[in-house]
């Protein structure tokens, strides 16, 4: 089914309809005109023998193409079902205090944006991928897309806050995975989360409840630890150690049969998706057909010019 990009420029075929109606009219009057002429044998000589019809040819060709480009301006568009890859991928990225500590060179927050970076550079780009910054609360700052320079920029952007709801950040990501449109697909999409942090919990719901429903979605965590035992920060004017907690980012894999790193190479952490599988859906898009129509205005335009050559030696 054809339809119109830009409908009001539909309006362009009016002028074109006009000047038919003026051809039309124009030869019922020349008609009209040669009824009333008596003088036969002159107006023999003053009209070509046999053209009849054929005379008409090239006006009419030439009209249609103007109907054609006016047409085209509205850019005619049929519509297409393209596939479209539903399999997710939320990065969720702790940016608590603790996570200024400079332990892990330059400093926690630094490694992890490098290495959620390198991770964008690697999934493939047929996959949705997400973010989520945590805090207090965790927040979805890119929903699932396939614009990965829209990720990379969040990432650059990420700010401290007080507080770790590391729980919160699961749930956050179940919910935006859960927001993947089917397009006729049956069920949610295969997904998996990567969670980076230092750990230690202070907000919202608990490790275990998210690990929890996790499982139950079937969506596994595989969590990166940034930091040492030795970490230190300055908050409100006070030294506090931060040391990672290994123990809750370690379970919290296990639990949903992710994996759990310390130190991610890129090699690692090609793990996490590897086996995620796909799930296609579909997506009617537009597809511009403006071609065609210049493409037959020219082969119109063509025909009226060649068909007045070859029968009134003339060019339109």
């Amino acid at each position: 089914m054809i339809r119109f990009l830009q409908p009001w420029w539909l309006l362009a075929v009016l002028p074109a309809l006009a000047l038919a109606a003026l051809y039309v009219w124009r030869q019922r009057r020349r008609r009209a005109y040669a009824m009333r002429f008596t003088n036969v044998d002159l107006l023999r000589t003053l009209a070509p023998k046999g053209l009849g019809w054929r005379r008409h040819v090239p006006a009419v060709a030439f009209l249609l193409c103007l109907l054609v480009l006016a047409t085209a301006l509205a850019r005619p568009a049929i519509d297409t079902r393209e596939p479209l890859e539903r399999a997710t991928v939320m990065l969720a990225i702790d940016v608590s205090l603790s996570m200024q500590a400079d332990d892990v060179a330059p400093n926690r927050l630094e490694a992890a944006q490098e290495a959620a970076k390198q991770f964008v550079g690697e999934l493939p780009q047929t996959y949705n991928l997400g973010l989520v910054s945590f805090a207090k609360a965790a927040n979805v700052l890119v929903p699932p897309t396939k614009d990965r320079d829209a990720v990379t920029a969040a990432i650059d952007g990420l700010v401290l806050a007080e507080a770790t709801a590391t729980g919160e950040a699961v749930f956050t990501c179940l919910e935006a995975i859960r927001s993947v449109p089917a397009d006729g697909a049956a069920g949610i999409p295969p997904a998996r989360i990567v969670l980076l942090s230092d750990g230690f919990r202070t907000s919202g719901r608990s490790v275990e409840e998210a690990a929890a429903a996790a499982q139950a979605a079937n969506v596994p965590v595989s969590t990166i630890a940034f930091g040492t035992d030795d970490g230190q920060v300055d908050i409100g004017g006070q030294l506090q150690r931060v040391p990672v907690d290994r123990m809750a980012l370690a379970e919290l894999a296990e639990t949903t049969e992710g994996y759990f790193y310390e130190a991610a190479s890129v090699s690692e952490l090609k793990q996490v998706y590897q086996d995620m599988g796909s799930s296609i859906g579909f997506r009617t898009e537009p597809r511009e057909i403006t071609q065609w129509y210049a493409g037959l205005a020219l082969l119109l335009a063509l025909c009226a010019g060649a068909t007045s050559l070859l029968w009134t030696s003339r060019l339109i």
